[in-house]
């Protein structure tokens, strides 16, 4: 082998070349000679990729050619940005006719392409178009869409210093894990400025995140028309895959999830995102957000951010909620009422008139035994005070995700940022629909638009379908209330028949408890019934109103969306809550469902209230839910893809190329994050409007959230397609969605403590008319009818054994003067002191809650103070450094002209160049 040092560097490449050409048989190593070289007079910081590229015989390309598990092109070399992918079907010669446009013009874009054949890949049936962008493409679509590129190392800290930090040590990953790259000042990218910027090596100054998603706002702006042809409107990858053109369009992961790439270039961020963040036995572990925001982009990185933060203030609410438990618990035995009720002398002498007609028969007080202890867990004097922590703990989640948020914005470069124009683009499906156009008064171009007339006509039509929707759920909720009224007859005399076997649990199992367990799970499935046409209604409302950019678009179907699902969750529980047992009547003037005619008479509450209930129907849907939301998520998928994975795995790697990899996964869709959304908003309304009849809520929400974390991070790296990366600086509409829950939350715990809780009458009793006792609440509590009077149709048929005809009253539950009185069976005064009582706590819980809440509002700062100072600084750096490196540049500029001006005019050039160095 030749040497090669002690020569200049293009008669060294010289005579490399000649020894390759001539085929000598230590090309190889003379080119590694030549690398070298070139290394050692660069500081040791080696060739680029493209210096690499441009030699011939280069090795790394033999290297990586045999591995189709490669994020490269054949040459090894130049990156993949982008995949598209198709099957020959049906108008093979029309969708190959706008293939070949759209890729002719992609390369007159500057994008360079490779296609493999179907008879390369694995199926035999699937093209692949690669794509990658060279330096000058990722550079002018860099300044276009203004991203923002390091000049300069931080100096600014932003660490925090944290109280005690080796006791957070175990829950921390490894620094190079949680930053990824170092802190940089940024500043939007400048074609005119390059050296201005931290440009090393141009292959890997854009990572991979910024590269595809300068490819992707090309794909979706680039026409597939020839120039002769009408369609002029005809652009985007989006129409391509709406009319079967290309099957999918995606970014390559960089690696498989399971092992790192086999190339060193490659970062293998989905491998340690795989092995730090997706797995389960990660749990307790803090998220890699940075790497994150790096591998996903930061509006992935932005949900993941906002999902850690609300599963950690979970975990307070979930630690009041398991003492306030706990106090109900320790509290059992303190329980007078339920003492009462049970006691053989008081509950057991008690008869109580039937609550249904003929099927229902006259009952004993103590058969309610059981319910009235279970109704003390979670109706005690804890209740109240979690009702009202929760409606602090609303308003501390929300500030302090607001502080979160903005620190958040200034580590990521978000500041600043403005929607970017893909987002603000107009949807290809407007210009479709849209045929008519006008002049555009900001950008005076032509651009399609809907007519007025339309508008309306759509609006008109989306507003109906919406209330028919929504009058849907209420008429499916009639139904199970329906249900409930005529089951609780047959369950009645179905648990009292002494010749049923049931009559052996018949103390643990009454007919409230039966028909409320039975009409939740009845109500549950309908939920999810129609949960399942209600996604694709509000898609196709919102598809019907054409809006006319992606951001109103997902506006829209968030705002439907939520309102349905609002009212499917959240609806049997308002029932339960507000409605029953609030319009029974009394014996004698019962009331009905939809008339007496109708023979369904309205639901009475448990003598213990209908707290118990309320909680029943809160556990059965929010637990459901919870449950049928990670079956679907992770058991389903898991299961379909456990074969497919391990069929994955054995197949060599240089069979089974990245891009084939990535095809087979799910698509990952622009409202994919808009379903996550959807799902945790939906949970955070279960723990806060309904938090009062269950205090367990929080716990079951961060016990589900823990594992939802690390579902949703398997999903992202294991089952979905690489999404593109995308900027958003906030969660969107859903903090306003979230705000509007926080206030209602703090309406319906008040509502719940006063009407449906039993909480409000007992302190009446206790510091009115007990004298600081609860002994004779339950004799005070329940009035008093004459059996003789009952009408026919109320009496029942058949009568239990105890039943004699010494028993003349019975009682129900209301406060209304006894048989005999002048004003037999009016409301007493108790009746009107307690209604005031009621009135008085809601407002008095209202105006300290919302008192507190503003007051926190206005006391916690929506940006820290340390993050204002820094983003102030870091404004001043950049201009200082901008300066100096414009006066730098305009030296430079004199200095030249200077050189190349005649000798006469040095001295008139020397004092212009003090000057203008002065002044700047």
């Amino acid at each position: 082998m030749r040497r090669v040092t002690g020569k200049g560097k293009d008669e060294t490449l010289i005579e490399l070349q000649s020894a390759t050409d001539s085929q000598t048989g230590d090309g190889p190593a003379v080119l590694i000679a030549w690398i070298n070289l070139h290394s050692d007079e660069n500081g040791g910081n080696g060739v680029s990729l493209s210096e690499r590229a441009s030699l011939p015989g280069h090795t790394e390309t033999d290297k990586l050619q045999p591995n189709k598990d490669t994020v490269f092109f054949r040459d090894g070399v130049r990156r993949i940005d982008f995949v598209l992918s198709w099957v020959d079907d049906k108008d093979v010669e029309k969708k190959q006719e706008r293939r070949k446009e759209f890729e002719a013009n992609l390369v007159k874009a500057g994008l360079e392409l490779e296609t493999d054949d179907k008879a390369e890949s694995k199926d035999q049936k699937t093209y692949f178009l690669k794509i990658h962008a060279p330096w000058e493409v990722l550079a002018t679509y860099a300044e276009i869409l203004k991203i923002k590129v390091p000049f300069k190392e931080s100096d600014i800290h932003n660490g925090q210093d944290v109280p005690l930090e080796w006791l957070s040590h175990p829950f921390r990953l490894p620094e190079h894990i949680m930053q990824p790259k170092p802190d940089y000042f940024t500043y939007p990218f400048n074609k005119a400025k390059t050296d201005f910027f931290l440009i090393t090596d141009k292959d890997t100054f854009f990572p991979p995140s910024t590269r595809n998603r300068i490819v992707y706002y090309i794909l979706g702006r680039c026409p597939f028309y020839n120039k002769g042809r009408k369609d002029k409107d005809k652009r985007g990858i989006k129409h391509l895959l709406s009319n079967g053109t290309y099957t999918a369009a995606f970014p390559l992961h960089d690696c498989r999830y399971w092992k790192r790439a086999r190339n060193a270039e490659c970062e293998s961020e989905r491998y340690n995102l795989y092995s730090h963040w997706a797995r389960f036995l990660c749990f307790y572990k803090e998220q890699p957000l940075n790497l994150i925001r790096k591998y996903y982009g930061e509006k992935i990185g932005i949900y993941f951010a906002w999902l850690g933060f609300y599963t950690e203030m979970l975990f307070l609410a979930a630690v009041v909620g398991l003492i306030c438990f706990i106090y109900g618990v320790l509290s059992y035995d303190d329980n007078t009422s339920s003492h009462e009720i049970c006691a053989a002398a008081i509950g057991g002498s008690i008869v109580m008139c039937p609550l249904c007609d003929k099927k229902c028969p006259f009952w004993k007080l103590n058969s309610t035994c059981l319910s009235s202890w279970q109704s003390h867990l979670f109706d005690n004097e804890g209740t109240v005070f979690f009702a009202i922590f929760m409606g602090i703990w609303v308003t501390l989640f929300l500030e302090f995700w607001k502080r979160r948020q903005a620190r958040l914005e200034y580590e990521w470069d978000l500041v600043d940022f403005e929607e970017e124009q893909q987002q603000l683009q107009i949807r290809p499906e407007f210009e479709i629909e849209c045929t008519k156009r006008r002049l555009n008064k900001i950008t005076q171009e032509m651009e399609p638009y809907l007519p007025i007339t339309s508008k309306c006509a759509r609006f008109c039509l989306s507003g109906t379908t919406v209330l028919f929707w929504i009058s849907l759920i209420v008429a499916c909720i009639i139904g199970v209330i329906a249900y409930r009224l005529a089951v609780y007859a047959a369950f009645a005399s179905i648990i009292k028949d002494p010749l049923r076997k049931i009559q052996v649990v018949g103390r643990f199992i009454t007919p409230q408890l039966a028909t409320s367990v039975t009409a939740s799970c009845i109500n549950f499935v309908i939920i999810m019934i129609l949960n399942f046409f209600y996604e694709r209604v509000a898609v196709w409302i919102t598809d019907l109103e054409i809006p006319k950019t992606h951001l109103e678009y997902e506006n829209r179907l968030t705002t439907k969306m939520f309102l349905f699902q609002f009212v499917n969750y959240y609806s049997s529980c308002f029932y339960v809550a507000f409605f029953k047992g609030k319009f029974v009547g009394y014996p004698g003037d019962y009331k009905y469902m939809f008339g007496k005619w109708t023979k369904l008479r309205n639901e009475e509450c448990d003598p213990g209230g209908c707290l118990i209930e309320l909680t029943t129907q809160l556990v059965i849907v929010m637990v459901g839910k919870q449950l049928w939301g990670n079956i679907q998520e992770a058991l389903l998928p898991l299961m379909r893809n456990w074969w497919s994975s391990r069929k994955g795995r054995r197949n060599p790697e240089n069979h089974y190329s990245r891009w084939e990899q990535d095809n087979v996964l799910q698509n990952f869709t622009q409202l994919g994050l808009f379903y996550e959304y959807l799902e945790m908003v939906i949970q955070f309304g279960f723990i806060t409007l309904f938090v009062a009849s269950f205090p367990l809520a929080p716990l079951l929400a961060l016990c589900n959230n823990i594992l939802e974390i690390r579902v949703d991070a398997w999903k992202f790296t294991t089952q979905f397609k690489r999404p593109v990366a995308s900027k958003a600086r906030n969660i969107g509409a859903w903090l306003e969605i979230l705000n509007a829950v926080a206030i209602l939350s703090v309406v319906t715990n008040a509502f719940i403590m006063a009407f449906t809780s039993d909480m409000i009458p007992r302190m009446v009793y206790l510091y009115t008319y007990g004298n600081g006792s609860m002994r004779g609440y339950i004799n005070s509590s329940l009035s008093v009818y004459q059996i003789s009077e009952i009408p026919r149709n109320n009496m029942p048929e058949v009568q239990d054994d105890w039943f004699n005809i010494s028993i003349t009253t019975c009682r129900y539950r209301d406060y209304r003067y006894p048989p005999g009185h002048k004003s037999a069976y009016n409301v007493t005064m108790q009746f009107w002191h307690i209604l005031a009582a009621k009135m008085a706590f809601i407002i008095i819980m209202e105006h300290v809650v919302f008192v507190v809440k503003f007051f926190v509002a206005w006391l916690i700062s929506d940006v820290p103070s340390d993050v204002k100072a820094r983003i102030k600084r870091e404004r001043y750096l950049i201009q200082e450094y901008l300066h100096n490196y414009e006066v730098e540049s305009l030296k430079m500029q004199l200095s030249a002209s200077f050189i190349t001006e005649p000798h006469t005019e040095m001295s008139s050039m020397t004092d212009k160049h003090e000057v203008l160095s002065e002044c700047l």
